[in-house]
Parts: C-alpha cells; sequence; structure tokens
C-alpha cells in the first residue's frame, strides 16, 4: 500500500508541475522536482529524470534539496496516518 501511495502522490506533484510550466500561478518546475523525488524512492526512471534535472540546472539543487526535506516530512505524516 504504501508503494502505491507513494507513486499517487509523486504523479499528482508532476502533473501539477507540468500544469505550473502553462499557468503562471504554480511555480512548475519545483512541483517537477517535488514529484520526481517522490517517485525517486520507488522509480529508477524518476532517479534517472532528478539527476538530469540537477546536471541541466546546478543553481537550483538548493530547491531540489529542500524540496526534498519537504517531500519526506509529507510522506512521513501520510504514512503515520494510514498506520493509525
Amino acid at each position: 500500500m504504501k508503494k502505491w501511495l507513494t507513486l499517487a502522490v509523486g504523479w499528482a506533484f508532476v502533473i501539477l508541475g507540468v500544469i505550473g510550466l502553462v499557468l503562471p500561478v504554480l511555480q512548475g518546475v519545483l512541483f517537477l522536482a517535488i514529484g520526481f523525488i517522490i517517485l525517486s524512492r520507488e522509480s529508477p526512471w524518476a532517479r534517472e529524470r532528478l539527476e538530469r534535472l540537477r546536471q541541466r540546472h546546478p543553481e537550483w539543487a538548493e530547491t531540489f534539496d529542500k524540496a526534498a526535506e519537504r517531500a519526506t516530512g509529507w510522506l512521513r505524516r501520510l504514512n503515520n496516518r494510514r498506520s493509525q
């Protein structure tokens, strides 16, 4: 169940990121990064995409690291709710 929840949340962020690339209201790149960070826990494909983003945009590495910390916190909270 944890794997499916992780995949669902990750893909939701990726979809929001793609929408955010078009809409000025959402920060598309940030949502994509968060989505790939979440998905990278379960998918080698997502790990490769995240690494490619880091190589292409090294100036965003700090933002990616902060997003990874937030995503980890969100996943922990979601998993704690599920286990209760």
